[in-house]
């Protein structure tokens, strides 16, 4: 018990006290007794703790820097994996590059699974270094892209704790040469851990957009997220619904297979959805060849289009505040 009392903050005085020589050992009414003083103990002391933590917030975060080059920052985020994240990403990019009078940049924040390189049809190439030692970006299709799928094999995994990810994060995106970017996509891992944390409290952020299936459990997890992102005060331009429904091949009925919880989760949020995206048998699936590159005249690409279209009046509407 005298460990964990060491372990105690010690701006929790009164509770170090009172657990100090706590008889854990003994299964008698007097250490209930003395359990129950400590619980109470632990609700008084937990204000002061909440005190502590605000006048640490009010200090606040260090300055935001914005990456050298790029104009605006848009997050794809998701709560879980497998909801066509990556795919929204990679088609966003796409699909704003179309308009030719924007430059527009991919950036893949995943450092453990990243996808883009196979995505963007990049997969065997390597990034050069300009006289300045910043990494040059590929492009294709328009899109200046980079990934740590870049700097290893597609056999190796990387094997890295927290501080060595938030490294590679800063060369990715600080030690990379992205001017005259007008967007940057980022596509992030899944969930709300060390990499998104990072990039909006380090960066300026000019808005997020959540890719979530119409499931339950799914739209739960990303409900999380959006909270997180609105606490933060980070917005969020719009919610895109994927793979929620099928398309009748007869009678082109949008057939859902989910429910609608992404309507709700919209509605709850005040966050309005940007598209909803069906669930399609694609034999070229796997082609690296975005669907806004190789099927632009089928529903599924047109969305993307129209969320393009969504993200850039969204992007064009935030910099006249």
């Amino acid at each position: 018990m005298k460990k964990f009392v060491q372990f105690l903050p010690t701006s929790l005085p009164n509770l170090r006290h009172a657990t100090r020589g706590c008889v854990f050992q003994k299964s008698d009414l007097t250490s209930y007794k003395r359990c129950y003083h400590v619980s109470k103990l632990l609700c008084h002391e937990s204000d002061a703790l909440k005190t502590r933590q605000a006048e640490l917030m009010a200090r606040g975060l260090p300055k935001k820097k914005a990456i050298p080059g790029v104009r605006d920052i848009v997050l794809v985020v998701s709560g879980k994996g497998g909801v066509g994240k990556s795919t929204s990403a990679v088609n966003l990019a796409v699909a704003l590059a179309m308009n030719k009078s924007s430059k527009i940049g991919l950036l893949d924040a995943d450092v453990f699974g990243p996808s883009i390189p196979l995505m963007m049809n990049l997969g065997e190439l390597n990034p050069d270094l300009n006289g300045e030692n910043l990494m040059i970006p590929l492009v294709n299709y328009g899109v200046k892209c980079m990934s740590m799928g870049f700097l290893v094999s597609e056999t190796s995994a990387v094997i890295w704790r927290g501080l060595m990810v938030m490294k590679a994060l800063e060369q990715l995106t600080r030690q990379v040469d992205w001017r005259d970017t007008d967007c940057l996509i980022v596509d992030t891992p899944p969930g709300t851990g060390d990499t998104i944390l990072s990039l909006v409290q380090t960066m300026p952020i000019s808005g997020v957009v959540m890719v979530t299936t119409p499931e339950k459990l799914a739209v739960q997890v990303t409900r999380r997220g959006a909270t997180m992102l609105q606490k933060l005060g980070i917005p969020i331009i719009g919610i895109i619904s994927n793979m929620g429904s099928v398309v009748c091949d007869n009678c082109q009925t949008d057939l859902p297979i989910f429910g609608r919880e992404t309507q709700k989760l919209s509605s709850d949020l005040g966050v309005p959805i940007l598209a909803n995206i069906p669930l399609t048998y694609d034999k070229d699936e796997g082609s690296s060849k975005p669907v806004v590159v190789g099927k632009l005249d089928t529903p599924r690409a047109q969305k993307y289009l129209e969320i393009a279209r969504k993200v850039e009046e969204f992007l064009i509407e935030s910099h006249k505040t």
